[in-house]
């Protein structure tokens, strides 16, 4: 080997912001692409604000290579998940809006035959860059066909924790069961440093309330779609579930995706669920305490059940493209050029880890090992259960996802303003009418 090519492989394995080598998949060769975008094209894309800075910097820097190389002018609006969610739903029912929006879990499944057909994208980007996760293709193709969205990945929801309390509390390790970590829970209060997880409306980190059914065998609809949240296995984890809220820090019955943040950072908590945009946060600000946190944090999956098994949920991102856009062509080029090595992998660089790929390509990339607390965020969309779990996805799991059925019920039933029995009939009936018989 010679020293100049020595010297780059070195820098490019040097840190998260490298970029690594061509990736030489065996599908490579057969991965074709021929796609002219249409003369004059203007693209207008939504989607969610950035948890992190870098995230949107390095989108932004991708969207300007790509307007110098095609001539194309792209718009770019950014609203949180909470408000994309209803705009999507607006841009499908009146067919007019964005040409491409990226949304959350499967919000494409409220709305297929509204979507452009991106199957020979998908295809491609599959071929070339290894794969496709199953998690991601339960989302966005649905029939095991035809794909209605382009996954782009989802923000890991781990375990995130200042490892000097939970030292504090009696545990050298994260704890690996539920009850090791209830009994972890109960000590933090003890201490003074309570942990606590979102029970509002909260799109990304209220989903620990699915780990949560599904670590005690609960589950809101069958392999039939038949709804069965009612259960023996939902009560066992709504019991479980009480005795975890009463340890948790006042108020989070109304938090959403952005309070527990707010509340680590600030010291009110010890231990909560989260992407990677806490560590993000304290590691890149300047003031001399956040430096300490951030080297105070380390990041865990959730423990596994007596279920045996881990049962991980995680918020997903997809892609979709709608029929209405008047430049399908440009919309597919766009999506392909955001999700090539050239971009794709310095925007997962500059975000930090804080969305996991759904290639399995984008696994081998320096980012998930430079920094070994990024590590346990790269294999979220591997690992992940859908949310429709363990139904089929489409119109229903979709519906039940976006009205919070499972997270309603949770908070129902351990902060005691229904029984058990009560909030597990309640959501019975709730899902029921989006899972018609």
């Amino acid at each position: 080997m010679s020293d100049n090519r020595r010297k780059f492989l070195k820098k490019a394995s040097a840190g998260a912001a490298a970029v690594s080598l061509p990736m030489l998949w065996p599908g490579v060769a057969q991965a074709q692409w021929a796609n002219q975008p249409e003369k004059g094209a203007k693209l207008r894309v939504l989607r969610w604000k950035r948890f992190v800075q870098g995230d949107e910097d390095q989108y932004m820097a991708n969207v300007k290579k790509f307007t110098e190389k095609y001539g194309i002018d792209v718009r770019v609006d950014n609203e949180g998940w909470e408000d994309v969610r209803p705009k999507a739903a607006v841009a499908a029912n009146t067919g007019g809006g964005p040409d491409i929006i990226l949304s959350t879990n499967d919000d494409a499944n409220l709305y297929p035959d509204k979507l452009l057909d991106v199957t020979d994208l998908s295809e491609y980007l599959g071929k070339k860059y290894g794969g496709w996760f199953p998690g991601a293709q339960a989302y966005c193709r649905p029939d095991g066909r035809k794909w209605i969205a382009v996954p782009l990945g989802c923000a890991g929801s781990m375990m995130v924790y200042r490892q000097s309390m939970v030292k504090a509390a009696g545990f050298d390790a994260f704890p690996k069961t539920t009850d090791d970590f209830l009994k972890l829970f109960k000590a933090l209060k003890d201490k003074g440093t309570p942990g606590g997880m979102a029970l509002g409306n909260a799109t990304g980190d209220g989903l620990w309330c699915n780990w949560l059914v599904w670590a005690f065998g609960g589950m809101l609809v069958d392999k039939n779609n038949k709804v069965i949240i009612d259960s023996a296995e939902t009560a066992k984890a709504l019991d479980y579930g009480k005795e975890l809220y009463a340890n948790f820090i006042p108020g989070t019955l109304s938090w959403l995706d952005p309070n527990n943040n707010k509340a680590f950072l600030d010291g009110q908590i010890s231990v909560t669920n989260n992407g990677i945009s806490i560590y993000y946060a304290a590691k890149n600000s300047p003031d001399p305490k956040m430096k300490e946190i951030a080297q105070d944090i380390q990041h865990a999956t959730f423990p596994v059940g007596p279920v045996g098994q881990p049962t991980e949920s995680h918020l997903f991102f997809n892609q979709m493209i709608f029929k209405y856009s008047k430049y399908p062509k440009a919309a597919k080029e766009f999506l392909r050029f955001m999700m090539e090595q050239e971009q794709f992998e310095p925007w997962l660089a500059a975000s930090g880890g804080y969305t996991a790929p759904p290639l399995e390509a984008y696994t081998k990339i320096p980012l998930w090992t430079a920094d070994p607390k990024v590590t346990p965020y790269r294999d979220a969309v591997k690992n992940m259960r859908p949310a429709g779990y363990a139904g089929k996805l489409g119109y229903a799991s979709a519906g039940a996802g976006a009205d919070f059925i499972v997270v309603n019920m949770v908070a129902e039933a351990v902060s005691g303003s229904k029984t058990p029995k009560e909030a597990m009939q309640r959501a019975q009936q709730r899902a029921e009418r989006y899972y018609k018989v």
